[in-house]
C-alpha cells in the first residue's frame, strides 16, 4: 500500500521543511510516502471563496483514480486517538488498499464534492492549525501510528 499525501498551496515552509521531510522519510520505512504539493489555482486570490474551493476541488477529482481510498482531513471529520489511527492502517493494508491519499486542503477548505468522494473524513483537532503545520502533524502521526503497529518505543501511552 501507498500514503500519498496531498495538499493545496505552497511548497513547505523552512520552518516545517525539515520536520515534514524526516517524518515522511521514517513513514517510508513501513510504506512508501510521498508528498504532492497541489498549486492554487491560476487568479485564486480575485475569486471568491466558494468558486477557490470548488477549482481546487475540480483539480483533486482530476488527480484522484478510482481505486484510491481518499481520506479527507476535516475540521468537522471523525476524531480519532493514534491507536484507532494504527488499526485504521492495518485494516487498509489488509483490504490490500493500493493507495490512499490523505489530502489537506486549501485555505477555504475541501469542496463538498471532494468530501463526498472520500471514504473518511478525519479531523486531526477540533483547534485550528496552520496549513503548513498540519503537514508536518499529519506526517508524524502516520509514523506514530505505523510505530504503534510494530509495538516499537517512539509511542508511549
Amino acid at each position: 500500500m501507498k500514503i500519498a499525501l496531498w495538499t493545496i498551496g505552497k511548497p513547505h515552509e523552512p520552518y516545517v521543511k525539515a520536520g515534514v521531510e524526516d517524518f515522511t522519510k521514517r513513514l517510508s520505512r513501513y510504506f512508501p510516502a510521498e508528498w504532492q504539493i497541489i498549486p492554487v489555482p491560476k487568479n485564486a486570490a480575485s475569486m471568491p471563496e466558494p468558486e477557490q474551493k470548488k477549482r481546487e476541488g475540480e483539480l483533486i477529482l482530476e488527480l484522484l483514480r478510482p481505486d484510491d481510498y481518499l481520506i479527507a482531513l476535516d475540521e468537522r471529520g471523525k476524531g480519532l486517538s493514534s491507536e484507532a489511527l494504527a488499526a485504521f492502517l492495518q485494516q487498509r493494508a489488509t483490504e490490500s488498499s493500493r493507495q490512499m491519499v490523505f489530502l489537506i486542503g486549501g485555505a477555504f477548505g475541501i469542496d463538498g464534492a471532494v468530501l463526498k468522494r472520500a471514504q473518511l473524513q478525519w479531523s486531526l483537532s477540533a483547534l485550528t492549525f496552520p496549513h503548513q503545520l498540519v503537514r508536518l502533524i499529519l506526517a508524524e502521526q502516520l509514523y506514530r501510528a505505523c510505530s504503534i503497529l510494530r509495538n516499537e518505543k517512539y509511542h508511549h501511552k
